[in-house]
């Protein structure tokens, strides 16, 4: 599984920095990805990067979240400025396409207005 943290409770227009640790088997060869669910919702993709850098956001979180990764620490990053509460949600980390066996617990973002 791979765990995703640094989620909390936050003000809108707070910031908030996810991180996720993947095991180098998983995360070198991978498109790594940012995924959401929010109550009485589908998860939805959030944010993808490949393994050379190129990355591609959902509309909703354009030039507000971040992605990023740290190929040399197995680590993918999700920075989210300007929150709203609409961005409440579970926030997970998986490959892209997901992996079944791979979804953690997520970490909990709740925006409050």
């Amino acid at each position: 599984q791979l765990q995703a943290s640094g989620g909390g409770l936050v003000q809108a227009g707070g910031s908030l920095r996810l991180s996720c640790a993947a095991s180098g088997s998983i995360f070198s060869i991978n498109r790594m990805g940012w995924f959401r669910q929010a109550p009485g919702k589908q998860r939805e993709l959030v944010a993808t990067i490949a393994s050379g850098g190129n990355t591609h956001y959902a509309d909703s979180v354009k030039g507000r979240f971040t992605i990023s990764r740290d190929n040399a620490k197995n680590t993918v990053n999700l920075q989210m400025n300007t929150l709203k509460p609409e961005d409440t949600a579970v926030y997970f980390c998986n490959t892209d396409p997901p992996v079944y066996n791979y979804w953690g617990q997520g970490t909990q973002v709740t925006v409050s207005s």
